[in-house]
């Protein structure tokens, strides 16, 4: 017997009656193709952590209501499905959690370098820091500091000169070190680049002159593998459930690591396997691609969780960012960064025939495929991989992922739409960098159309936006705002046609993420037969002004019916 009439629908073979919960009393945000009926449901039930009914209040009272069943009243408040992570990286996460803040307003208060260097000099004699072989300190954004740079090996030699001191930049594509960790890395004058890196110099010698403490991409890879390596064990044994609680304080119901090493993923499993019950939350894993390639048997990709973990497949990384100025551009960057030419245009991480290679391997696999591409050189590349792997390999549904694409022009998306690859948006850039694009990075025109959203949309795509935490925090309102507004620190809109409203921006974290995971049929709207994956907003941000999306609240995150997060109970952020 299962209920199935005008006034709601149950999933077959569950039987009336006895529910775990039933939720009523307030707006509920399907995000559904099909309504349940012509207006919008009035109740949602729960039975062993799925979603057996949704429909009119009266008969979800009468027909699931038992003895043990709880009533909740949402009292005006607004139930969605639970939130997808559709790129970041969890123990990135709980690193930044770690560590100093080194982050602007709103999610920190360092604006010059001495405020930047005071920071890092609290976390040295905190509990944590004195454990730690380095001085770290994440998140600082040289185009908010008051001095538009980034720190120098001398001024971080003022934190310490026994000890190595790391500034990692927002992006975490850069950072800066003091003189005793450019000596650990072997960083002195006459060191070459190395390939896909730069380090930055304090002068123009013919062969390399004397670094200058920044280093980017491959450059600075050594040093934040060097500093967290050289945390203690049980420091960083908690980024993993520290990267979980702060993703559920913020709905999160399904998260990823975006990057992992094959020996991170064997201690994640490890990890979850020592949780009461497996991961509060779901968990999926992308191993780094070079690795993946090399050692292909320990990846053991599956769509079956384990434990509340799963790897899906590999992450592949083609360029920078934007605001570090790394991005790979067709066209030069605005304003060039110190101690390059005016057709500076960034500069790719691997070579045409490496990213072939990696994309054809995870074809070949049955992995799925994301790339890390910010820029449209980055994406051409990525683009022309695919095409000539699918060519090779036949078509299918991959799903291969397009991680960021923050300058993908109009053309891309058409290949985008051709070939399956879904835009996955970090639609945050416009509120964090948006006025350092105009004015310094890429300009007016080029500023404007950064996560082209509704060109996405356009062309039908099912596009996705994350938070890429722990490069922002993971911060599920502020990526529905940025979507719906565009607008930037200065209050400016951000090439107003690329805004979309608010229901396309709910379903970029819920059911577009879900497809993105080839997890629709589980996850990602209030459906009967679907996880009770859910999430309690203060207000609908369907129906609130647009400007006040930002404000929303998350109040409580539900996993598969069981309560992972509450304001009341666990605060905002927790730790």
């Amino acid at each position: 017997m299962a209920v199935n009439t005008a006034a709601g629908r149950a999933v077959p073979g569950v039987v009336p009656g006895h529910a775990d919960v039933i939720f009523f009393g307030g707006p509920i945000v399907t995000v559904a193709d099909t309504p349940v009926n012509a207006g919008s449901p009035e109740a949602v039930v729960v039975k062993a952590g799925r979603i057996v009914f949704v429909g009119d209040r009266s008969r979800a009272l009468a027909d699931w209501r038992g003895a043990d069943t709880q009533l909740r009243d949402l009292r005006g408040r607004a139930l969605l499905p639970g939130f997808i992570d559709a790129h970041g990286h969890l123990t990135g996460t709980g690193f930044q959690a770690s560590v100093a803040n080194l982050l602007a307003e709103p999610d920190g208060n360092v604006t010059t370098i001495a405020s930047l260097r005071d920071a890092l000099a609290e976390f040295a004699v905190s509990e944590v820091g004195r454990r730690s072989e380095w001085i770290i300190g994440f998140g600082y954004d040289d185009s908010m500091l008051a001095e538009t740079r980034h720190p120098t090996r001398d001024e971080l030699d003022l934190v310490s000169t026994d000890r190595p001191v790391l500034a990692i930049h927002q992006s975490f594509h850069l950072g800066a070190v003091n003189s005793r960790g450019l000596e650990l890395l072997g960083y002195g004058a006459g060191t070459p680049n190395p390939a896909g890196g730069v380090i930055r110099r304090q002068d123009a010698a013919p062969q390399y002159g004397t670094p200058d403490g920044v280093l980017e991409e491959n450059a600075f890879n050594p040093a934040a593998a060097r500093a967290i390596a050289g945390m203690h064990a049980d420091d960083q044994a908690q980024f993993l459930p520290r990267g979980l609680r702060r993703a559920a304080s913020f709905g999160f119901t399904t998260v990823q690591e975006g990057a992992a090493t094959l020996d991170q993923l064997a201690a994640m499993r490890k990890a979850a396997t020592e949780f009461p019950a497996g991961l509060p939350i779901d968990l999926v894993v992308y191993v780094k691609a070079d690795e993946a390639v090399q050692d292909p048997d320990r990846l053991q990709e599956a769509q079956e969780y384990s434990a509340g973990l799963r790897a899906a497949g590999i992450k592949m990384f083609l360029d920078g960012s934007p605001q570090g100025r790394t991005a790979w551009l067709t066209r030069p960057y605005l304003t060039p960064p110190p101690g390059t030419g005016a057709d500076y245009a960034g500069y790719p991480v691997i070579t045409d025939d490496v990213a072939e290679r990696q994309v054809r391997a995870g074809f070949e696999r049955g992995w799925q495929v994301l790339a890390h591409v910010n820029g449209d050189a980055a994406i051409d590349q990525f683009i022309a991989a695919i095409r000539n792997a699918t060519a090779a390999l036949g078509p299918a549904d991959r799903r291969t992922v397009a991680i960021h694409s923050q300058t993908a022009r109009a053309d891309q998306l058409d290949a985008f739409a051709e070939l399956g690859i879904i835009p996955s948006f970090f639609s945050m850039h416009t509120y964090y960098w948006g006025d350092w694009y105009r004015s310094t990075v890429l300009g007016e025109e080029r500023a404007e159309n950064i996560s082209p959203a509704r060109w996405a949309l356009d062309r039908q795509l099912l596009y996705t936006s994350h938070h890429d935490a722990p490069v922002a925090l993971p911060n599920s309102i502020a990526i529905l705002a940025s979507q719906v507004t565009r607008a930037t620190r200065s209050n400016h809109t951000l090439g107003a046609h690329q805004c979309v409203s608010a229901l396309d921006a709910v379903k970029a974290i819920t059911i577009n993420a879900a497809h993105q995971y080839f997890e629709r049929d589980t996850k990602g709207s209030i459906e009967v037969g679907k996880l009770a994956d859910l999430v309690i907003l203060d207000r609908n941000p369907l129906t609130v002004p647009a400007e006040t999306i930002r404000d929303l609240v998350v109040e409580e995150t539900i996993k598969a019916g069981t309560t992972v997060y509450d304001s009341h109970r666990d605060g905002n952020a927790p730790d």
